[in-house]
């Protein structure tokens, strides 16, 4: 995009300014190095240790060690434990649960979803989660007692899960990293409640939900293949904006700049950096058109949650009873999983997580004024850690951040020649190390911290 002339040289001089602080590299070798450690195998043998169970429908059998939910959500949780001996005791097991009924609930069911907590050396508070559900179910949602293999929906985001825990759970990290696996998607939504009501009871500081569901397979229901991109799916504006918030929204702009959607774009901008022939396609929906996922309880809680889904779906390969009609084959087996491919979102998520849990936290109170005038003034709240911030700006219609300018920390930064009325304004937050945060935009509509959640019991 070519600049105007007077801005080109406004940045020039600018730029000159402040050579005597130049803004941290921004390169991190961790995150290549964690994704070179994805293993399409272990992926493989997670999701076939999951088939195995036959179904793992919330209504299914408890008590079994070999058949049903109950035996799959125990074989998790020893996953789980596995993985923090390995790491010398750094994950912390949590079972939350609630016993539900409802109307794909008919008798009171506990609903039970298989948390580990590697807990943040410095900011602990802060918390960072990768999710994906372990119920499955056929085509009449209410059968829990068919087999309902669900290799895909959800074994290939629980499989991303664990393998997230074993690679991560071998570094610390300044915040919580917390690895999810849901019960009751299926039965509507309800795991993600579990978690939601967990995260709020503990006083956590969501900053980020990557919720995966569906993210195994490559070849679509049309015959179309797609390994080289996976969907990141973001609510446009906050579930729990208030009527005021919506009024400023409304005539100010940011119907596009929720925390979820800065932070899909920072998953966009991760992978084009860090994975090689695989990029993200944003998709400016909360979810899929209407369906749903276990990241909408975490957004009706206030918490910044994505959706991330594979490019292209195969329905007959969702919520089916397994068969075969005219020669098609119907159902959610391990046959329609591309673990290539699913290791290439699985190191999505990786770098993704790594980066968020390195970097200081979102900046705070992010404000802009300027009315009337040539310039904008763009100011912040000091972010604890933070060496300085970058002040980023895009045209209105443009779907990504294009200007930046690094800001040290201590300064506030007024853009000569850069009107308020013709560009959307965010800021984020950088370490000393080159460690970023996700760009916030400014006033509460942009805003991470989530004013829903309540104080620790």
């Amino acid at each position: 995009m070519r600049l105007p002339l007077a801005l080109a040289a406004s940045l020039i001089f600018a730029s000159a300014a402040r050579a005597e602080t130049p803004a941290p590299s921004a390169d991190q070798p961790l995150l290549r190095a964690v994704a070179a450690e994805v293993d399409a195998k272990a992926l493989e043998s997670t999701i076939r240790s999951l088939v195995g169970f036959g179904t793992r429908h919330t209504l299914s059998d408890t008590k079994s060690d070999k058949r049903g939910i109950g035996a799959a959500r125990r074989w998790t949780k020893a996953r789980f434990e596995a993985i923090g001996k390995d790491c010398g005791g750094c994950l912390t097991i949590e079972t939350p649960a609630q016993t539900v009924t409802g109307k794909r609930v008919p008798n009171p069911t506990e609903v039970m979803d298989v948390l580990a907590i590697q807990k943040g050396t410095t900011d602990p508070d802060r918390v960072i989660i990768i999710a994906g559900h372990i119920d499955s179910r056929v085509t009449d949602v209410m059968n829990f007692t068919s087999d309902a293999p669900g290799a895909n929906d959800d074994g290939s985001g629980v499989a991303a899960v664990l393998e997230a825990a074993r690679i991560l759970s071998k570094h610390r990290f300044p915040a919580t990293l917390v690895y999810a696996v849901l019960s009751g998607e299926e039965q509507g939504l309800l795991g993600g409640k579990v978690m939601a009501d967990f995260a709020k009871a503990r006083g956590w500081k969501v900053e980020a939900d990557l919720n995966n569901d569906i993210v195994g397979n490559s070849r679509g229901i049309s015959g179309l293949a797609d390994n080289t991109h996976v969907r990141i799916f973001s609510e446009g504006t906050k579930a729990v904006e208030t009527p005021e918030q919506a009024n400023g929204r409304r005539y100010n702009g940011g119907e596009v700049d929720s925390p979820s959607r800065n932070l899909a774009r920072y998953m966009d901008s991760l992978a084009d950096r860090y994975l090689t022939n695989f990029d993200v396609k944003m998709v400016y929906r909360t979810d899929r058109f209407g369906r749903g996922g276990d990241q909408v309880p975490m957004l009706e809680a206030g918490y910044p949650a994505v959706r991330v889904t594979e490019a292209v779906e195969n329905y007959d390969h969702q919520h089916q009873d397994l068969r075969t009609e005219n020669g098609k084959f119907y159902g959610d087996t391990i046959e329609g999983v591309d673990f290539a491919y699913l290791a290439q979102v699985t190191r999505l998520n990786l770098v993704t997580l790594a980066s968020l849990a390195s970097a200081p936290k979102p900046p705070l109170d992010v404000k802009i004024a300027g009315a009337v005038g040539a310039d904008t003034k763009v100011s912040w709240a000091p972010t604890p850690g933070a060496a300085g911030h970058r002040v980023w700006w895009r045209a209105t219609t443009e779907p990504t951040w294009t200007f930046s300018r690094w800001v040290p920390a201590g300064e506030t930064v007024t853009l000569k020649d850069v009107v308020i009325d013709d560009y959307f304004f965010g800021v984020s937050s950088i370490s000393a190390d080159g460690w970023e945060s996700p760009v916030v935009y400014p006033g509460p509509n942009g805003a991470f911290e989530n004013l829903a959640a309540g104080p620790k019991p």
